[in-house]
């Protein structure tokens, strides 16, 4: 999902940080852990955590699905002394830790898979079958990460729960189903997520990525990381007939090509040129036979923005263009095409640019410049952006990324131009053990630092 990092090594790492915001990174980061210390830990942990992570990649649970995955994962989580609440949001899993008075800090992981089917040839390979809501049985699969993303949440709650001596406040995590689906975030939330539970302060995420940097490399995108994605359907109307007679007519074919083309100029003539936006037509759908003109054509869009305003300027720009273009053609008002915007969109990720910076300057420390760097945003969809929307002006959050690409796939990529697959490949198979450990590492790291011991 990602592809560059400017290395940290490039400039002083002071360049990474405000001067507004020298003194707030003081405080935040006062008494680091030290990073032998976690990592040799994690070492003694890591047989364990691989073990979990075969077990969760071999058997992936869809979408608001996750019953097994999650009882499985909760009771790991009171083992560690933590209150843990099931069933939160359906299938969500909170656990809480109350170590005294200081800040509360969230932590994500997801959990559900994708109905993909797996062709990595891993000896652990997923042989799941399912039938989602398409209604299209199919093989699942965790071709996004997600089993990363769990193991390293589940190491990063055994540093912490051995460490409560040198940490002071809530740590709260939140193990979040129906990410891919764009509703897991705001189901929990939906579900008391702030209101039976500490609210927190700090909410810190990573996510694997197919990046052309060595596995365990890590990336922050300071402000807008992950775009808006909505999905729109548009029926376009018309009077079916026979093809040889398209006078007779009204080519709804045609009409529906006519928008597809004018959709390419909301973001080439409306939208700013300093504003990233994207409109595919993913979908095109209509007629049954050579000689038929039918009476309908559907589309399927996928709609990219970042700020709350482009978005309204691109759903606003399709609607008009869809009518337009019907008005254009002759057709009467009761046969204007039906545009649907689907209301469960996944609102765009911001990551708070002085927290940002200040994980950048905190990982550069911890693992070294070469690892740690700057990373250009996505117009991919993360719901993780929910927690901090649910009350921006009181919750910083940060999401980043670790690099999962294996050696062999990186040399092939940089000797011989073969492309990586990506994320929702049915060929994505991660160096797990590095993206587990950096995660694990680096969730625990975040969470001592901003919750330092009074006089520590």
């Amino acid at each position: 999902m990602f592809q560059v990092f400017h290395a940290v090594g490039e400039k002083p790492v002071k360049s990474y940080i405000r001067p507004t915001s020298l003194a707030a990174l003081a405080i935040a980061f006062a008494a680091p852990a030290s990073a032998q210390d976690l990592r040799a830990s994690l070492a003694e942990d890591m047989p364990d955590l691989m073990e979990l992570y075969r077990d969760l990649h071999a058997n992936p649970e869809l979408s608001f699905e996750e019953y097994k995955t999650s009882a499985k994962l909760a009771k790991r989580m009171r083992a560690l002394g933590f209150e843990v609440t099931e069933g939160v949001g359906k299938t969500g899993v909170v656990s809480v830790m109350r170590n005294g008075d200081g800040p509360t800090v969230l932590l994500r992981a997801d959990m559900d898979g994708l109905p993909v089917v797996e062709q990595t040839g891993l000896p652990f390979a997923s042989k799941v079958m399912a039938t989602p809501a398409s209604g299209v049985t199919t093989g699942v699969m965790h071709a996004c990460g997600h089993d990363t993303h769990m193991t390293g949440f589940i190491g990063a709650a055994q540093l912490l729960a051995e460490r409560k001596d040198e940490w002071q406040g809530t740590l709260v995590m939140v193990l979040q189903p129906a990410e891919e689906a764009g509703g897991g975030a705001r189901a929990m939330l939906a579900d008391g997520l702030y209101t039976r539970f500490p609210k927190p302060d700090y909410a810190i995420a990573f996510h694997d990525a197919a990046a052309d940097k060595p596995a365990g490399s890590i990336g922050i995108s300071p402000g807008y990381a992950l775009a808006n994605v909505d999905s729109v359907n548009i029926t376009v109307k018309g009077v079916g007939g026979h093809g040889a007679y398209p006078h007779t007519t009204k080519d709804p074919i045609v009409l529906a090509s006519a928008i597809v083309m004018r959709l390419q100029t909301l973001v080439s003539r409306e939208l700013s040129p300093l504003e990233p936006g994207v409109v595919t037509v993913g979908s095109f759908l209509a007629g049954a036979k050579h000689n038929i003109i039918s009476n309908e054509a559907r589309m399927q869009l996928t709609v990219r923005s970042y700020s709350d305003e482009s978005r309204k300027l691109l759903l606003d720009g399709i609607a008009r263009i869809a009518r337009g273009e019907a008005v254009a053609a002759g057709m009467p008002e009761n046969l204007m095409p039906v545009v649907e915007v689907q209301e469960d969109f996944t609102p765009s990720t911001y990551n708070d640019p002085d927290f940002a910076e200040q994980l950048l300057a905190s990982f550069a420390d911890r693992f070294g410049a070469d690892r740690v760097g700057t990373q250009p945003p996505v117009m991919g969809g993360e719901d993780f952006s929910e927690y901090r929307r649910a009350d921006p002006d009181n919750i910083k959050s940060v999401i980043f990324w670790v690099s999962g690409t294996p050696d062999h796939m990186l040399r092939a990529l940089k000797e011989e131009g073969k492309p990586l697959p990506s994320l929702h490949s049915p060929f994505w198979a991660p160096d797990a053990e590095k993206v587990v450990a950096t995660g694990a590492e680096a969730l625990a790291g975040a969470a001592l630092e901003l919750m330092p011991r009074s006089g520590g």
